[in-house]
């Protein structure tokens, strides 16, 4: 039997006994957006505890124990190592919906350098084996911090609303393999089917305390893309004996530039952005290949599937026309593909809604979409078409902030060494803001 049925008949008695542990608060009001002290100096400790100990993708193993013990203190059935180190809490509360809600816990290979107290000093591994820095530099660390947090309140505040509530920490985020790996292993088949799925993410621009939303579209179709160029090399001082490689190349980037200028829809958006061009090895000598990687990035599945297929036309015809037998055109291969995020309208404004009454509708703003990627996007694309949402956290201090705007400073970006949310702001918001999205979505 899986380890969630084997479980329910325990969960029972444990809520029970979670329900006189919490007897004072049951009862009491939904305040969404209040958190007293002694839970914030919970929260704020387990923070540090995970911005001083990150782990890579793939190799999440202490992060997702420790995440997994704080949902079952509280009373959640968890079940772990749900592709790969995938922890899954769920809380059953009578008849009712069901929502899900995610917080990633990778970090990323980036030397931290904020000169914070409780700056990360871990070093790592790649998959071979090289030594690495390792840094919660996307702040990873924040949104498993508001997950507990939301785990803890809504096991307190158990008599407030009623149906299921479906905690994920997904592994892997940043190497987008993560959710659909859980997804494979039955998280939407071994575990209660969400109505709902919701996310949160930090923002480098938008200032602790608010939130951001936007409606449709909110995060990019990503792919990468290796263009493989073969030539004819020789002699530099015999051009004419040679099918040049870097001249292929350099008319392959020009060429590029027509997918998103004259065949993308001006209403449309698109990035095709080559960031690695390499062949050769001395002044004279004309070589036998080159090499292209590429970002692709859009928003619909259309634009998406003319670029890349764009791609490959426009490589193989440019070989072409410089005489290259078939044999020798390039070969182009796709890779760390990641689906566009979209945000059910619907959904969005509910979630809108939902926010504006906990937080207050002045820190609520409508943002546009952004070129970045999450693979929060597979949640929504099974063949249960969850609707889904994911906002963006507000991370920077009001003085920083206000300075930016004077132009005093540069606010640095996510994945930034000199990256660091303003933790208390943050932490509370984003608590806040799960805690309001929850209680609305299962009321009585």
């Amino acid at each position: 039997m899986h380890n969630y049925l084997r479980h329910r008949v325990a969960r029972l008695s444990a809520a029970v006994c979670c329900g006189f542990v919490f007897a004072a608060l049951m009862f009491a009001p939904v305040q969404a957006q209040s958190v007293d002290s002694a839970e914030y100096d919970y929260l704020e400790n387990l923070y540090l505890h995970l911005h001083q100990n990150p782990e890579l993708s793939f190799q999440e193993k202490e992060t997702s124990a420790r995440i997994a013990r704080e949902l079952r203190s509280v009373g959640y059935v968890v079940t772990e190592n749900v592709g790969g180190y995938g922890v899954v809490g769920v809380m059953e509360n009578g008849e009712g919906p069901t929502l899900l809600v995610r917080a990633d816990m990778d970090g990323l290979p980036v030397q931290e350098q904020t000169e914070l107290s409780y700056a990360s000093q871990v070093m790592g591994e790649t998959d071979a084996g090289e030594p690495v820095s390792v840094m919660h530099a996307c702040a990873h660390d924040i949104h498993m911090t508001s997950l507990v947090g939301l785990a803890r309140r809504m096991a307190a505040q158990r008599g407030t609303w009623q149906g299921t509530l479906v905690l994920v920490g997904q592994p892997a985020e940043e190497r987008v393999g993560g959710a659909k790996a859980m997804i494979e292993e039955g998280l939407f088949k071994r575990f209660p089917k969400p109505d709902f799925n919701i996310a949160l993410h930090t923002s480098a621009g938008l200032q602790a305390g608010q939130v951001g939303l936007t409606s449709g579209y909110a995060l990019a179709n990503v792919d990468s893309v290796d263009i493989a160029i073969k030539g004819i090399g020789g002699h530099g001082a015999y051009p004419h004996t040679t099918k040049d490689p870097v001249v292929l190349a350099s008319h392959i980037v020009v060429a590029l530039q027509t997918l998103v200028s004259r065949e993308t829809s001006p209403l449309d958006s698109a990035v095709v952005t080559v960031g690695s061009i390499h062949s050769g090895t001395k002044h004279n000598i004309i070589s036998n290949n080159a090499h292209l990687q590429l970002t692709v990035r859009s928003y619909t599945d259309e634009v998406r599937d003319n670029i890349l297929s764009g791609i490959k036309r426009i490589a193989e015809a440019q070989a072409h026309s410089m005489g290259l037998p078939e044999e020798l055109w390039p070969e182009v291969t796709y890779s760390e593909a990641t689906p566009a995020t979209y945000n059910d309208p619907e959904l969005s404004d509910r979630v809108t809604a939902a926010l504006s009454k906990a937080i207050g509708e002045a820190n609520v703003q409508q943002l546009s979409p952004v070129m970045g990627a999450e693979d929060f996007a597979y949640f929504s694309r099974t063949e249960e078409k969850i609707p889904s949402v994911i906002f963006w956290l507000g991370a920077v201090s009001t003085e920083r902030m206000a300075a930016s705007k004077r132009g005093e400073l540069e606010l640095p970006s996510l994945h930034s060494p000199f990256f660091a949310p303003e933790r208390e702001p943050t932490i509370r918001t984003g608590v806040a803001a799960f805690t309001a999205v929850a209680l609305d979505f299962l009321q009585k």
